[in-house]
């Protein structure tokens, strides 16, 4: 079974809020076995449009990325992430198919 990912990008605006919604967030993410693989750090925008902080979490399964999501636990914490600034969130399932050079 493929592991699921939240892909975020956020542009901070307001520090305060974002530092609710990060301390709100943990209790999702730890209820629901997130890991962080990127958590903000310097990076090259290679093309398109970027943000400011960008994040990338894995979870066990799609399924488990949703359920953290729609947790009562997220949705708490997700009320303050709107004052904290701009972002996006992409949920998405991992790929276990070929790879290049197989």
């Amino acid at each position: 079974m493929a592991k699921g990912y939240w892909i975020a990008r956020v542009d901070v605006e307001n520090d305060e809020a974002y530092a609710k919604y990060r301390s709100l967030n943990a209790v999702a993410f730890a209820k629901y076995g997130a890991k962080f693989l990127v958590r903000g750090g310097e990076y090259k925008l290679a093309r398109g449009e970027g943000r400011k902080h960008n994040v990338v979490l894995e979870f066990k399964d799609e399924e488990t990325a949703r359920a953290c999501y729609a947790s009562p636990e997220y949705q708490e914490a997700v009320k303050h992430l709107s004052a904290a600034g701009k972002s996006d969130l992409v949920i998405i399932g991992g790929y276990e198919g070929p790879q290049p050079g197989e």
